[in-house]
């Protein structure tokens, strides 16, 4: 009976330390990372095997019968990692030694390490196993407690015949009874903190989805504001529009409704002058058409680019051609210039390049009223990753009355514009520079600005030099 006394006195030690042990996991070590996890539950085990093996029972000076291989199994069924159960096997057997170094020592020493292999042994079964949790339960403590009693009988320092017929009788039982116990209340222990640490990690989840939801509705609250602004810009581009179409088609209906009413008192200079009126009351109808039309092929990918040469040397001649009668009238100078360094010929599409640098030209001095209005073509270096790419520049450079830093990107934008005010002073519908952006993009380049308010522009389409590219 003294054993059994034993045995349950290991087995409430046990479930104290345990219980203990549990309190100090779930509010120290479970933050932790899975080495400290793994370092806490090894010592814990081996001390668990020290605290058995230290309340033992001495059946004389030398050998001492007690629970110390428990820790194994519960470590085996709560903790499956081979190297683990190895150290925890061969660390509580030395801890044998610190109650005296003796045959019944090494013996003990012997046994725990042999027993951490076979569970490290049993730890591999169980993952591979598909059988259930109660029946690997059940299987480790039998095998553990068998070996345990072979190792026992077969290296113990008590006469084999004695320990099969008066000790193991009642410690085998025992053994098995208690292991059972013990791991029944340690799974409950396990359980609670699987549970735990599943609530644990909902809870962490929970934060990052509501973050994530506070993200979003921080991102849908800003998409909100942006479609209402271009709900805004587009009404007033609209509004807009309807002014730029009313004024041409009006001169074109009244003017051409009195030439047709053939009023004699209509001197032929009345009539030359009223058909020039018309005439470019249709010119700009027709701009206006193209660039709704173009910004429609644009945004439906339909826009075709045709890739052709164009001569650099004719782009300076042509654009003062168009441009040098409206500089006159408006009293501004206007000059082009080409580096030396420009190739005599690109590739890209010729009809596309030139809307773009009308647009330009044509914002240039739509909004200058004094000083003037210069390009220069030049090619000029970007950095593009680790290697340097040659572009032909067209800076288009006026003295007009500026755009303010804040408003860089919103003029590039369909239906958008820098200041409704200014448009309406000034006319135009503000889709020139964002089809002529668009067109850039088709084009393999793109267009800068560089302005400050009431210090003029200077706006840069840039068009990439291929190595086909004459000089």
């Amino acid at each position: 009976m003294e054993y059994v006394k034993i045995f349950f006195v290991n087995t409430a030690l046990l479930i104290t330390l345990s219980y203990l042990a549990n309190l100090i996991y779930k509010y120290t070590v479970t933050h932790a990372s899975e080495p400290v996890k793994r370092v806490s539950w090894v010592l814990l085990a081996v001390f668990a095997g020290w605290i058995s093996t230290f309340f033992g029972y001495r059946l004389h000076e030398h050998v001492i019968f007690d629970l110390r291989y428990v820790p194994l199994i519960i470590s085996t069924l709560a903790y499956p990692q081979p190297l683990v159960l190895i150290i925890i096997g061969i660390a509580t057997g030395l801890t044998r030694l610190t109650f005296g170094v003796n045959e019944a020592a090494l013996v003990g020493v012997l046994n725990l390490t042999i027993l951490g292999f076979v569970c490290a042994a049993l730890s591999v079964w169980m993952k591979r196993s598909s059988s259930s949790v109660m029946y690997k339960g059940i299987a480790t403590i039998l095998v553990v407690n068998v070996v345990n009693v072979l190792n026992i009988a077969v290296f113990g320092v008590i006469p084999t015949h004695d320990y099969i017929t008066k000790i193991l009788p009642v410690t085998f039982p025992a053994g098995l009874v208690l292991s059972a116990l013990f791991a029944l209340i340690i799974r409950d222990f396990h359980l609670d903190l699987m549970r735990t640490g599943q609530i644990i990690r909902a809870n962490k989840l929970l934060s990052e989805q509501t973050e994530e939801l506070h993200k979003n509705k921080i991102v849908l609250e800003e998409r909100a504001k942006q479609l209402m602004l271009a709900s805004q810009f587009k009404s007033e581009f609209l509004a807009n529009m309807s002014h730029e179409l009313r004024t041409p088609l009006n001169s074109i209906i009244n003017l051409s409704q009195m030439i047709e009413e053939g009023d004699e008192s209509l001197s032929a200079e009345e009539l030359a002058e009223y058909g020039g009126i018309i005439h470019r009351s249709g010119e700009d109808l027709l701009s206006l058409i193209n660039d709704i039309l173009d910004l429609s092929k644009v945004e439906a990918g339909k826009l075709d680019i045709i890739i052709e040469d164009l001569n650099t040397s004719e782009v300076p001649d042509l654009l003062v051609q168009q441009f040098g009668v409206l500089a006159r009238q408006k009293q501004l100078t206007f000059s082009v210039s080409l580096d030396e360094g420009v190739p005599a010929v690109i590739y890209t599409d010729p009809q596309r390049v030139q809307q773009i640098l009308r647009n330009l030209l044509s914002n240039a001095f739509k909004f200058t009223m004094t000083g003037g209005v210069t390009m220069n073509i030049r090619v000029v270096e970007r950095q593009e990753g680790a290697a340097a790419q040659k572009w032909i520049a067209f800076e288009v450079q006026d003295t007009g009355i500026g755009i303010p830093p804040e408003k860089h990107d919103l003029i590039f934008e369909a239906f958008e514009q820098a200041d409704i005010n200014v448009s309406r002073k000034y006319g135009g519908t503000g889709l020139g520079l964002s089809i002529s952006n668009d067109l850039a993009r088709l084009l393999g380049g793109f267009i800068t600005l560089h302005s400050r308010e009431g210090q003029g522009s200077i706006f840069s389409l840039h068009l990439p030099l291929h190595s086909g590219a004459s000089v």
